[in-house]
């Protein structure tokens, strides 16, 4: 998120109003799961980021949290920092540390085939159609 905002937001490419749609909103609605994340609305999880637009930070693979030694973007610099994460009204993310016990995440059901997938059926028949060869599909 530190990225987007300092390459995008930073430059001018994108808005603040963008950011939240690209980095949050839009988000839950390729994985079907808005409105329950995505959106500061009624009986939604509303996961919070306080981002400080003026703090700067180095990304390094010492300081994520992840298995893997390495970062291809180790050493970049940029402005625009992350600087605390609530979610579902905890605090779990502030001073650059992580602040949750294990276990304490929950599983969210993901339905299959969201937004994105209106209209395949149609797009697919349309390219097949077009073709010189016949196409045979079988239907399970």
């Amino acid at each position: 998120m530190h990225l987007i905002w300092d390459v995008m937001v930073n430059s001018g490419q994108i808005s603040v109003m963008d950011y939240v749609r690209i980095t949050s909103t839009a988000c839950a609605q390729i994985f079907n799961i808005y409105p329950r994340k995505g959106a500061i609305l009624p009986n939604s999880d509303a996961d919070i980021i306080i981002l400080n637009p003026n703090a700067t930070f180095q990304i390094s693979a010492k300081s994520h949290h992840s298995k893997i030694d390495t970062n291809v973007y180790e050493g970049l610099e940029g402005k625009g920092k992350v600087e605390v994460t609530i979610s579902r009204g905890k605090v779990v993310w502030e001073h650059d540390g992580l602040m949750v016990e294990p276990g304490s995440g929950r599983y969210i059901s993901m339905p299959p085939f969201g937004y994105l997938f209106d209209g395949m059926d149609k797009m697919d028949s349309a390219y097949l159609s077009s073709l010189k060869a016949p196409v045979y599909r079988e239907v399970i």
